[in-house]
Protein backbone atom coordinates (compact mmCIF):
# COMPACT_ATOMS: atom_id res chain seq x y z
CA UNK A 1 0.00 0.00 0.00
CA UNK A 2 2.92 2.31 1.17
CA UNK A 3 4.60 1.76 -2.22
CA UNK A 4 1.39 2.10 -4.09
CA UNK A 5 0.83 6.07 -2.05
CA UNK A 6 4.53 6.47 -3.13
CA UNK A 7 3.89 5.75 -6.96
CA UNK A 8 0.77 7.48 -6.95
CA UNK A 9 2.59 10.46 -5.53
CA UNK A 10 4.81 10.99 -8.05
CA UNK A 11 2.19 10.18 -10.70
CA UNK A 12 1.08 13.20 -9.32
CA UNK A 13 3.95 15.55 -9.13
CA UNK A 14 4.48 14.80 -12.63
CA UNK A 15 1.30 15.88 -13.79
CA UNK A 16 0.99 18.98 -11.89
CA UNK A 17 4.83 19.77 -12.89
CA UNK A 18 3.89 19.14 -16.62
CA UNK A 19 0.65 21.05 -15.72
CA UNK A 20 2.81 23.67 -14.56
CA UNK A 21 5.02 23.84 -17.71
CA UNK A 22 2.27 23.97 -19.99
CA UNK A 23 0.41 26.50 -18.15
CA UNK A 24 3.78 28.81 -18.53
CA UNK A 25 3.94 28.21 -21.94
CA UNK A 26 0.38 28.83 -22.70
CA UNK A 27 0.81 32.29 -20.83
CA UNK A 28 4.15 33.13 -23.16
CA UNK A 29 1.91 32.30 -26.51
CA UNK A 30 -1.30 34.14 -25.10
CA UNK A 31 1.07 37.14 -24.69
CA UNK A 32 2.42 37.14 -27.97
CA UNK A 33 -1.18 36.34 -29.34
CA UNK A 34 -2.62 39.51 -26.86
CA UNK A 35 0.65 41.73 -28.90
CA UNK A 36 -0.72 40.56 -32.08
CA UNK A 37 -4.58 41.54 -31.66
CA UNK A 38 -3.17 44.67 -30.39
CA UNK A 39 -1.84 45.47 -33.19
CA UNK A 40 -4.49 44.41 -35.39
CA UNK A 41 -6.64 46.78 -32.91
CA UNK A 42 -4.35 50.21 -33.92
CA UNK A 43 -4.12 49.63 -37.05
CA UNK A 44 -8.18 49.25 -37.89
CA UNK A 45 -8.79 52.12 -35.71
CA UNK A 46 -5.91 54.53 -36.34
CA UNK A 47 -4.50 53.75 -39.85
CA UNK A 48 -5.29 56.17 -42.54
CA UNK A 49 -6.39 54.01 -44.95
CA UNK A 50 -8.83 50.85 -44.83
CA UNK A 51 -7.17 47.43 -44.96
CA UNK A 52 -7.14 43.77 -45.65
CA UNK A 53 -6.80 41.70 -42.50
CA UNK A 54 -7.41 38.69 -44.06
CA UNK A 55 -4.19 39.09 -46.57
CA UNK A 56 -2.35 40.99 -43.54
CA UNK A 57 -3.33 37.67 -41.39
CA UNK A 58 -2.27 35.29 -44.27
CA UNK A 59 1.29 36.86 -44.71
CA UNK A 60 2.30 36.80 -40.97
CA UNK A 61 0.94 32.71 -41.26
CA UNK A 62 3.10 32.41 -43.90
CA UNK A 63 6.05 34.31 -42.47
CA UNK A 64 6.01 32.12 -39.30
CA UNK A 65 5.55 28.86 -40.80
CA UNK A 66 8.99 29.92 -43.15
CA UNK A 67 10.63 30.30 -39.56
CA UNK A 68 10.09 26.26 -38.92
CA UNK A 69 11.09 23.61 -41.49
CA UNK A 70 11.05 23.49 -45.24
CA UNK A 71 7.92 21.19 -45.51
CA UNK A 72 5.68 23.11 -42.70
CA UNK A 73 3.32 25.50 -44.81
CA UNK A 74 0.23 27.10 -44.88
CA UNK A 75 -2.43 26.53 -47.48
CA UNK A 76 -4.84 29.03 -48.41
CA UNK A 77 -8.48 28.08 -48.21
CA UNK A 78 -8.77 28.05 -52.12
CA UNK A 79 -6.40 25.97 -52.12
CA UNK A 80 -6.97 22.91 -49.63
CA UNK A 81 -9.47 21.69 -51.78
CA UNK A 82 -7.40 21.22 -55.22
CA UNK A 83 -4.44 19.96 -52.76
CA UNK A 84 -6.30 17.30 -51.37
CA UNK A 85 -7.90 15.93 -54.42
CA UNK A 86 -5.51 14.02 -55.70
CA UNK A 87 -4.40 12.00 -52.47
CA UNK A 88 -8.34 11.69 -51.83
CA UNK A 89 -8.54 9.55 -54.61
CA UNK A 90 -12.02 11.15 -56.46
CA UNK A 91 -13.57 14.19 -57.37
CA UNK A 92 -17.35 14.90 -58.40
CA UNK A 93 -17.83 16.35 -62.75
CA UNK A 94 -18.62 14.57 -65.75
CA UNK A 95 -15.40 12.06 -66.49
CA UNK A 96 -13.01 12.82 -69.07
CA UNK A 97 -9.33 13.81 -69.44
CA UNK A 98 -9.16 16.98 -71.85
CA UNK A 99 -6.54 18.78 -73.90
CA UNK A 100 -7.12 22.27 -74.31
CA UNK A 101 -6.53 22.30 -78.06
CA UNK A 102 -6.21 25.32 -80.59
CA UNK A 103 -8.56 27.05 -77.65
CA UNK A 104 -11.10 23.79 -77.88
CA UNK A 105 -11.65 21.58 -75.40
CA UNK A 106 -10.72 18.15 -76.73
CA UNK A 107 -11.81 14.86 -74.69
CA UNK A 108 -8.87 12.93 -75.19
CA UNK A 109 -10.42 10.13 -73.29
CA UNK A 110 -13.65 9.42 -71.23
CA UNK A 111 -12.99 8.13 -67.37
CA UNK A 112 -14.60 4.13 -68.38
CA UNK A 113 -17.71 3.56 -66.79
CA UNK A 114 -17.81 7.16 -65.78
CA UNK A 115 -20.68 9.19 -66.63
CA UNK A 116 -19.52 11.16 -70.10
CA UNK A 117 -19.22 7.46 -71.33
CA UNK A 118 -22.41 6.18 -70.09
CA UNK A 119 -23.64 8.61 -72.79
CA UNK A 120 -21.57 7.97 -75.98
CA UNK A 121 -19.04 11.09 -75.23
CA UNK A 122 -15.95 9.39 -77.44
CA UNK A 123 -12.65 10.39 -77.65
CA UNK A 124 -11.80 13.37 -80.16
CA UNK A 125 -15.14 14.94 -79.35
CA UNK A 126 -15.10 18.39 -79.08
CA UNK A 127 -16.97 20.54 -76.68
CA UNK A 128 -18.13 23.51 -77.57
CA UNK A 129 -20.95 24.27 -75.31
CA UNK A 130 -21.62 24.25 -71.57
CA UNK A 131 -25.36 25.13 -70.71
CA UNK A 132 -25.63 26.90 -74.06
CA UNK A 133 -22.83 29.19 -73.14
CA UNK A 134 -20.13 29.00 -75.72
CA UNK A 135 -16.85 27.74 -74.51
CA UNK A 136 -14.47 27.69 -77.36
CA UNK A 137 -12.01 30.22 -78.33
CA UNK A 138 -12.64 32.01 -75.08
CA UNK A 139 -9.05 31.62 -74.17
CA UNK A 140 -9.41 28.74 -72.05
CA UNK A 141 -7.47 27.36 -69.07
CA UNK A 142 -7.93 24.02 -66.77
CA UNK A 143 -9.46 26.60 -64.08
CA UNK A 144 -12.07 27.43 -66.06
CA UNK A 145 -12.48 23.86 -67.29
CA UNK A 146 -12.91 23.02 -64.00
CA UNK A 147 -15.34 25.59 -63.18
CA UNK A 148 -17.75 24.51 -66.47
CA UNK A 149 -17.51 20.58 -65.78
CA UNK A 150 -17.52 19.73 -62.54
CA UNK A 151 -19.97 19.62 -59.86
CA UNK A 152 -21.92 17.64 -57.00
CA UNK A 153 -22.67 14.08 -57.86
CA UNK A 154 -26.68 14.54 -58.88
CA UNK A 155 -26.26 17.22 -61.17
CA UNK A 156 -26.70 17.71 -64.92
CA UNK A 157 -25.09 19.50 -67.44
CA UNK A 158 -25.85 20.17 -71.19
CA UNK A 159 -23.01 19.99 -73.57
CA UNK A 160 -22.88 20.68 -77.24
CA UNK A 161 -19.80 18.42 -78.95
CA UNK A 162 -18.17 18.60 -82.26
CA UNK A 163 -17.56 15.14 -83.54
CA UNK A 164 -15.74 14.17 -86.79
CA UNK A 165 -17.89 12.96 -89.62
CA UNK A 166 -20.85 14.72 -87.92
CA UNK A 167 -22.28 17.40 -89.53
CA UNK A 168 -23.81 19.35 -86.85
CA UNK A 169 -22.85 19.32 -83.27
CA UNK A 170 -24.48 16.77 -81.18
CA UNK A 171 -25.94 17.39 -77.68
CA UNK A 172 -25.85 15.14 -74.53
CA UNK A 173 -26.77 15.43 -70.96
CA UNK A 174 -24.59 14.61 -68.48
CA UNK A 175 -25.50 13.52 -65.08
CA UNK A 176 -22.26 14.05 -62.59
CA UNK A 177 -20.98 11.40 -60.59
CA UNK A 178 -17.93 10.88 -58.49
CA UNK A 179 -14.99 10.09 -60.61
CA UNK A 180 -12.06 8.13 -59.14
CA UNK A 181 -8.19 9.56 -59.32
CA UNK A 182 -6.26 6.96 -60.00
CA UNK A 183 -2.55 6.58 -58.85
CA UNK A 184 -1.67 3.63 -60.41
CA UNK A 185 -0.05 5.14 -64.13
CA UNK A 186 0.57 2.22 -65.64
CA UNK A 187 0.68 -2.18 -64.66
CA UNK A 188 1.84 -4.01 -67.43
CA UNK A 189 4.14 -7.13 -67.78
CA UNK A 190 7.54 -5.95 -69.49
CA UNK A 191 8.34 -9.59 -69.51
CA UNK A 192 6.09 -12.79 -69.00
CA UNK A 193 5.27 -13.03 -65.52
CA UNK A 194 6.91 -9.99 -64.42
CA UNK A 195 4.76 -7.19 -63.21
CA UNK A 196 5.19 -3.50 -63.50
CA UNK A 197 3.44 -1.08 -61.46
CA UNK A 198 4.09 2.65 -62.01
CA UNK A 199 2.51 4.34 -58.49
CA UNK A 200 2.79 8.37 -59.28
CA UNK A 201 1.28 9.53 -55.42
CA UNK A 202 0.22 7.77 -52.41
CA UNK A 203 -3.76 8.04 -52.12
CA UNK A 204 -6.04 6.78 -50.38
CA UNK A 205 -6.74 3.95 -53.40
CA UNK A 206 -3.12 3.60 -54.12
CA UNK A 207 -2.98 0.26 -52.04
CA UNK A 208 -6.23 -1.20 -53.55
CA UNK A 209 -5.01 -0.45 -56.93
CA UNK A 210 -1.62 -2.05 -56.47
CA UNK A 211 -3.48 -5.01 -55.14
CA UNK A 212 -6.17 -5.35 -57.99
CA UNK A 213 -2.84 -5.13 -60.17
CA UNK A 214 -1.27 -8.16 -58.23
CA UNK A 215 -4.68 -9.91 -58.23
CA UNK A 216 -3.90 -9.61 -61.80
CA UNK A 217 -1.30 -11.77 -61.86
CA UNK A 218 -2.45 -14.68 -59.24
CA UNK A 219 -0.04 -17.56 -58.73
CA UNK A 220 2.09 -16.34 -62.00
CA UNK A 221 4.21 -13.78 -61.00
CA UNK A 222 7.99 -14.22 -61.08
CA UNK A 223 9.02 -10.98 -60.09
CA UNK A 224 7.75 -7.37 -59.32
CA UNK A 225 8.93 -3.82 -60.40
CA UNK A 226 7.43 -0.82 -58.61
CA UNK A 227 7.96 2.04 -59.75
CA UNK A 228 8.40 5.01 -57.35
CA UNK A 229 10.38 7.45 -59.79
CA UNK A 230 9.18 11.10 -59.23
CA UNK A 231 6.83 10.11 -56.86
CA UNK A 232 7.17 12.66 -53.83
CA UNK A 233 5.09 10.86 -51.65
CA UNK A 234 1.30 11.22 -50.11
CA UNK A 235 -0.06 9.34 -47.37
CA UNK A 236 1.48 7.77 -44.66
CA UNK A 237 -0.62 4.87 -44.38
CA UNK A 238 -0.83 4.25 -48.11
CA UNK A 239 3.24 3.67 -47.96
CA UNK A 240 2.40 1.30 -45.19
CA UNK A 241 -0.31 -0.87 -46.53
CA UNK A 242 1.65 -1.16 -49.45
CA UNK A 243 5.05 -2.11 -47.53
CA UNK A 244 2.95 -4.57 -45.81
CA UNK A 245 2.64 -6.70 -48.98
CA UNK A 246 6.18 -7.40 -49.11
CA UNK A 247 7.33 -8.27 -45.66
CA UNK A 248 7.06 -11.31 -43.47
CA UNK A 249 4.69 -10.89 -39.86
CA UNK A 250 6.23 -9.15 -36.94
CA UNK A 251 8.44 -7.01 -39.45
CA UNK A 252 8.78 -3.46 -38.42
CA UNK A 253 7.51 -1.09 -41.24
CA UNK A 254 8.55 2.55 -39.80
CA UNK A 255 8.03 4.46 -36.31
CA UNK A 256 7.82 7.90 -35.99
CA UNK A 257 8.30 10.63 -32.89
CA UNK A 258 8.18 13.90 -32.01
CA UNK A 259 8.07 16.34 -29.65
CA UNK A 260 4.22 16.50 -28.62
CA UNK A 261 2.69 13.15 -30.46
CA UNK A 262 3.20 9.47 -29.36
CA UNK A 263 5.77 7.22 -31.08
CA UNK A 264 4.09 4.87 -33.33
CA UNK A 265 5.66 1.97 -34.74
CA UNK A 266 3.93 -0.04 -37.40
CA UNK A 267 4.62 -3.79 -37.99
CA UNK A 268 3.68 -5.96 -40.75
CA UNK A 269 0.97 -8.45 -40.08
CA UNK A 270 2.17 -11.49 -42.33
CA UNK A 271 -0.75 -10.78 -44.55
CA UNK A 272 0.69 -9.74 -47.73
CA UNK A 273 0.54 -10.98 -51.29
CA UNK A 274 3.86 -11.00 -52.34
CA UNK A 275 6.58 -11.61 -49.29
CA UNK A 276 9.10 -13.80 -51.29
CA UNK A 277 10.19 -13.60 -54.90
CA UNK A 278 12.31 -11.16 -56.90
CA UNK A 279 11.36 -7.75 -56.22
CA UNK A 280 12.78 -4.61 -57.24
CA UNK A 281 11.59 -0.66 -55.99
CA UNK A 282 12.98 2.04 -58.76
CA UNK A 283 13.70 5.61 -56.79
CA UNK A 284 15.20 8.77 -58.39
CA UNK A 285 16.23 12.17 -56.59
CA UNK A 286 12.55 12.91 -56.88
CA UNK A 287 11.32 10.13 -54.77
CA UNK A 288 10.29 11.18 -51.59
CA UNK A 289 8.69 10.73 -48.23
CA UNK A 290 5.95 7.68 -48.57
CA UNK A 291 7.99 6.59 -51.14
CA UNK A 292 11.43 6.50 -49.25
CA UNK A 293 9.31 4.83 -46.48
CA UNK A 294 8.61 2.12 -48.33
CA UNK A 295 11.61 1.70 -50.08
CA UNK A 296 13.31 2.23 -46.73
CA UNK A 297 11.76 -1.24 -45.08
CA UNK A 298 12.19 -3.38 -48.11
CA UNK A 299 15.96 -2.20 -48.23
CA UNK A 300 15.88 -2.22 -44.13
CA UNK A 301 15.08 -6.28 -44.46
CA UNK A 302 16.62 -6.84 -47.51
CA UNK A 303 13.70 -8.15 -48.83
CA UNK A 304 14.76 -6.39 -52.28
CA UNK A 305 16.76 -4.37 -54.48
CA UNK A 306 16.75 -0.44 -54.81
CA UNK A 307 17.47 0.25 -58.14
CA UNK A 308 18.33 3.86 -59.65
CA UNK A 309 19.21 7.42 -57.98
CA UNK A 310 19.52 8.77 -54.37
CA UNK A 311 16.03 9.53 -53.16
CA UNK A 312 14.86 12.92 -51.96
CA UNK A 313 15.49 13.06 -48.20
CA UNK A 314 12.27 13.77 -46.57
CA UNK A 315 11.74 12.14 -43.51
CA UNK A 316 9.58 14.56 -41.62
CA UNK A 317 5.55 14.11 -41.30
CA UNK A 318 3.05 16.82 -41.62
CA UNK A 319 -0.56 16.59 -40.18
CA UNK A 320 -3.20 18.76 -41.45
CA UNK A 321 -4.54 21.29 -39.00
CA UNK A 322 -7.61 23.22 -40.24
CA UNK A 323 -8.08 27.00 -39.46
CA UNK A 324 -11.55 28.96 -39.40
CA UNK A 325 -11.76 29.96 -42.24
CA UNK A 326 -11.16 26.99 -44.04
CA UNK A 327 -7.44 27.18 -44.56
CA UNK A 328 -5.15 24.88 -43.31
CA UNK A 329 -1.92 24.41 -41.29
CA UNK A 330 0.66 21.65 -42.61
CA UNK A 331 2.50 21.19 -39.52
CA UNK A 332 5.55 18.99 -39.48
CA UNK A 333 4.61 16.87 -35.96
CA UNK A 334 7.15 14.24 -36.63
CA UNK A 335 10.07 12.35 -37.71
CA UNK A 336 9.77 9.07 -39.55
CA UNK A 337 12.87 6.29 -38.97
CA UNK A 338 13.36 3.24 -41.34
CA UNK A 339 13.33 -0.41 -39.62
CA UNK A 340 16.93 -0.30 -39.27
CA UNK A 341 16.68 3.43 -36.90
CA UNK A 342 17.84 5.31 -40.20
CA UNK A 343 15.93 9.12 -39.94
CA UNK A 344 16.15 9.47 -44.30
CA UNK A 345 15.31 13.56 -43.43
CA UNK A 346 17.90 15.31 -45.38
CA UNK A 347 20.15 18.52 -43.68
CA UNK A 348 18.41 21.94 -43.23
CA UNK A 349 18.38 24.79 -40.82
CA UNK A 350 14.92 26.50 -39.72
CA UNK A 351 13.98 29.24 -41.13
CA UNK A 352 16.19 28.53 -44.31
CA UNK A 353 13.84 26.90 -46.98
CA UNK A 354 15.66 28.34 -49.90
CA UNK A 355 18.76 27.24 -48.98
CA UNK A 356 17.41 23.28 -48.52
CA UNK A 357 16.08 23.19 -51.97
CA UNK A 358 19.27 25.13 -53.49
CA UNK A 359 21.09 22.69 -51.58
CA UNK A 360 18.89 19.32 -53.13
CA UNK A 361 19.51 21.09 -56.80
CA UNK A 362 23.48 21.62 -56.11
CA UNK A 363 23.66 17.71 -55.91
CA UNK A 364 23.16 17.70 -59.60
CA UNK A 365 26.61 20.14 -60.19
CA UNK A 366 28.45 18.12 -57.50
CA UNK A 367 27.87 15.02 -59.92
CA UNK A 368 25.84 13.12 -57.42
CA UNK A 369 23.40 11.99 -60.51
CA UNK A 370 25.83 10.86 -62.60
CA UNK A 371 28.27 9.17 -60.45
CA UNK A 372 28.05 6.68 -56.82
CA UNK A 373 31.42 8.13 -56.07
CA UNK A 374 30.54 11.43 -55.64
CA UNK A 375 27.76 10.90 -52.67
CA UNK A 376 29.37 10.73 -49.28
CA UNK A 377 27.74 9.55 -46.15
CA UNK A 378 29.39 10.40 -42.85
CA UNK A 379 30.09 6.93 -40.90
CA UNK A 380 28.24 8.19 -38.05
CA UNK A 381 24.97 7.52 -40.31
CA UNK A 382 25.89 3.93 -41.13
CA UNK A 383 23.48 1.41 -40.10
CA UNK A 384 23.01 -2.53 -40.48
CA UNK A 385 20.31 -4.11 -42.50
CA UNK A 386 17.91 -6.23 -40.56
CA UNK A 387 18.45 -8.84 -42.37
CA UNK A 388 22.02 -10.09 -43.29
CA UNK A 389 23.85 -6.93 -42.02
CA UNK A 390 24.61 -5.10 -45.31
CA UNK A 391 25.10 -1.26 -44.66
CA UNK A 392 22.87 1.18 -45.42
CA UNK A 393 23.32 4.93 -44.49
CA UNK A 394 20.37 7.54 -42.98
CA UNK A 395 20.98 11.28 -43.40
CA UNK A 396 19.75 12.12 -46.70
CA UNK A 397 17.35 10.09 -48.77
CA UNK A 398 18.00 6.42 -49.66
CA UNK A 399 20.91 5.03 -51.31
CA UNK A 400 20.20 2.32 -54.20
CA UNK A 401 21.52 -1.00 -54.20
CA UNK A 402 22.41 -0.84 -57.57
CA UNK A 403 23.15 3.00 -58.65
CA UNK A 404 21.97 4.10 -62.30
CA UNK A 405 23.57 7.12 -63.87
CA UNK A 406 21.26 9.45 -64.98
CA UNK A 407 21.85 9.97 -69.07
CA UNK A 408 21.98 13.44 -70.04
CA UNK A 409 23.69 13.38 -73.15
CA UNK A 410 20.94 14.40 -75.28
CA UNK A 411 20.17 17.40 -73.51
CA UNK A 412 20.38 20.73 -74.98
CA UNK A 413 18.93 24.53 -74.52
CA UNK A 414 16.84 23.56 -77.48
CA UNK A 415 15.47 21.05 -76.13
CA UNK A 416 14.75 22.05 -72.26
CA UNK A 417 12.35 25.02 -73.82
CA UNK A 418 10.70 22.47 -75.52
CA UNK A 419 9.65 20.76 -72.19
CA UNK A 420 9.51 23.86 -70.57
CA UNK A 421 6.93 24.96 -72.76
CA UNK A 422 5.16 21.56 -73.45
CA UNK A 423 5.33 22.07 -77.19
CA UNK A 424 5.61 18.83 -78.15
CA UNK A 425 2.62 17.24 -75.96
CA UNK A 426 0.47 20.58 -77.34
CA UNK A 427 1.38 19.47 -80.91
CA UNK A 428 0.90 15.96 -80.39
CA UNK A 429 -2.26 16.23 -78.89
CA UNK A 430 -3.12 18.15 -82.12
CA UNK A 431 -1.74 15.53 -84.42
CA UNK A 432 -3.81 12.85 -82.79
CA UNK A 433 -7.32 14.64 -82.98
CA UNK A 434 -6.68 14.48 -86.80
CA UNK A 435 -4.53 11.18 -87.09
CA UNK A 436 -6.23 9.13 -84.15
CA UNK A 437 -8.65 7.09 -85.86
CA UNK A 438 -6.19 5.86 -88.56
CA UNK A 439 -3.70 5.32 -86.65
CA UNK A 440 -6.07 2.65 -85.19
CA UNK A 441 -6.80 1.02 -88.33
CA UNK A 442 -3.34 0.93 -89.10
CA UNK A 443 -1.90 -0.19 -86.20
CA UNK A 444 -5.16 -2.58 -84.39
CA UNK A 445 -2.80 -3.56 -81.46
CA UNK A 446 -0.15 -1.57 -79.04
CA UNK A 447 2.61 -4.64 -80.71
CA UNK A 448 2.21 -3.71 -84.19
CA UNK A 449 2.35 0.15 -83.09
CA UNK A 450 5.65 -0.46 -81.33
CA UNK A 451 7.27 -2.81 -84.12
CA UNK A 452 6.34 -0.57 -87.16
CA UNK A 453 5.41 3.38 -86.08
CA UNK A 454 8.34 5.66 -86.79
CA UNK A 455 8.26 9.63 -86.38
CA UNK A 456 9.15 10.26 -89.97
CA UNK A 457 10.64 13.85 -91.36
CA UNK A 458 7.34 15.15 -91.88
CA UNK A 459 5.83 14.34 -88.44
CA UNK A 460 9.37 16.06 -86.83
CA UNK A 461 9.24 19.35 -89.04
CA UNK A 462 5.65 20.30 -88.09
CA UNK A 463 7.14 20.15 -84.16
CA UNK A 464 9.84 22.00 -85.01
CA UNK A 465 7.52 24.59 -87.15
CA UNK A 466 4.97 24.45 -84.22
CA UNK A 467 7.96 25.46 -81.70
CA UNK A 468 9.22 27.91 -84.22
CA UNK A 469 5.29 29.68 -84.34
CA UNK A 470 5.79 30.33 -80.09
CA UNK A 471 9.27 31.98 -80.17
CA UNK A 472 11.68 28.54 -80.15
CA UNK A 473 13.95 28.95 -83.02
CA UNK A 474 15.62 25.53 -84.20
CA UNK A 475 19.35 24.95 -83.96
CA UNK A 476 20.56 21.98 -85.99
CA UNK A 477 23.38 21.29 -84.13
CA UNK A 478 21.31 20.78 -80.80
CA UNK A 479 18.39 19.03 -82.55
CA UNK A 480 20.95 16.73 -84.10
CA UNK A 481 21.93 15.65 -80.31
CA UNK A 482 18.43 15.76 -78.99
CA UNK A 483 16.61 14.33 -82.15
CA UNK A 484 16.74 10.20 -80.58
CA UNK A 485 14.85 11.22 -77.31
CA UNK A 486 12.21 13.61 -79.12
CA UNK A 487 11.32 11.45 -81.12
CA UNK A 488 10.64 8.57 -78.37
CA UNK A 489 8.97 11.15 -76.86
CA UNK A 490 6.60 12.13 -79.88
CA UNK A 491 6.27 8.18 -80.27
CA UNK A 492 5.10 8.00 -76.75
CA UNK A 493 2.56 10.20 -77.09
CA UNK A 494 1.01 9.15 -80.05
CA UNK A 495 0.98 5.59 -78.41
CA UNK A 496 -0.66 7.26 -75.32
CA UNK A 497 -3.19 8.61 -77.28
CA UNK A 498 -4.20 6.02 -79.34
CA UNK A 499 -3.59 2.97 -76.69
CA UNK A 500 -3.94 4.83 -73.31
CA UNK A 501 -1.37 6.09 -70.76
CA UNK A 502 0.43 2.42 -70.12
CA UNK A 503 1.33 2.93 -73.49
CA UNK A 504 3.09 5.74 -73.04
CA UNK A 505 5.39 3.85 -70.46
CA UNK A 506 5.74 0.62 -72.42
CA UNK A 507 7.26 3.08 -75.61
CA UNK A 508 9.46 5.39 -73.13
CA UNK A 509 10.58 1.68 -71.03
CA UNK A 510 11.95 0.38 -74.80
CA UNK A 511 13.15 3.35 -76.36
CA UNK A 512 15.92 4.45 -73.89
CA UNK A 513 15.04 4.25 -70.23
CA UNK A 514 18.48 2.82 -68.83
CA UNK A 515 16.78 2.35 -65.20
CA UNK A 516 13.88 -0.47 -66.45
CA UNK A 517 16.93 -1.44 -68.50
CA UNK A 518 19.58 -2.19 -65.88
CA UNK A 519 15.92 -3.43 -64.09
CA UNK A 520 15.09 -6.11 -66.79
CA UNK A 521 18.74 -7.12 -66.73
CA UNK A 522 19.09 -7.89 -62.79
CA UNK A 523 15.69 -9.70 -62.86
CA UNK A 524 17.26 -12.13 -65.50
CA UNK A 525 20.11 -12.32 -63.50
CA UNK A 526 18.59 -12.30 -60.24
CA UNK A 527 20.71 -15.11 -58.50
CA UNK A 528 23.74 -13.18 -59.60
CA UNK A 529 22.97 -9.44 -58.21
CA UNK A 530 21.04 -10.48 -55.27
CA UNK A 531 23.03 -13.81 -53.95
CA UNK A 532 23.20 -14.00 -50.04
CA UNK A 533 22.58 -10.25 -49.91
CA UNK A 534 18.53 -10.97 -49.76
CA UNK A 535 16.15 -12.98 -47.37
CA UNK A 536 12.96 -13.93 -49.96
Amino acid sequence: MKRFLICTALVLTGICLGHSVFAQKMKNISSEVNRLGQTMYYINNYYLDTVNFGKIVDKAIVAAMAELDPHSTFISADDVRAMNEPLEGEFEGIGVEFAIIQDTLTVQAPVAGGPSEKVGILTGDKIISVEGENVAGISLTNEKVYKYLRGKKGTTVDLGVVRRGEKGPLMFTVVRDKIPLTSVDAVYQPMPGYLYVKLSRFAASSHDEILEAMNSMEGQMKGMILDLRGNSGGYLYAAIKIANEFLEQGNLIVYTEGRTVAPVKEFADGQGKYRRGPLVVLVDENSASASEITAGAVQDWDRGLIIGRKSFGKGLVQQGLPLNDGSQLRLTVARYHTPSGRVIQAHYEKGKAEQYYLDFYKRYSHGESFSKDSIHFPDSLKYKTLGVGRTVFGGGGIMPDVFVPADTSFYTPYYGALLRRGVVQEYMNKVLDSRRDSWKRKYPTFEAFFADFTVDDALFKGMVSAASEKGIEPVDEQIAISRGELEAYMKALAASGVYGREAFYKVLHKSNDEVMEKTMEVLLEWDKYAGELLIW
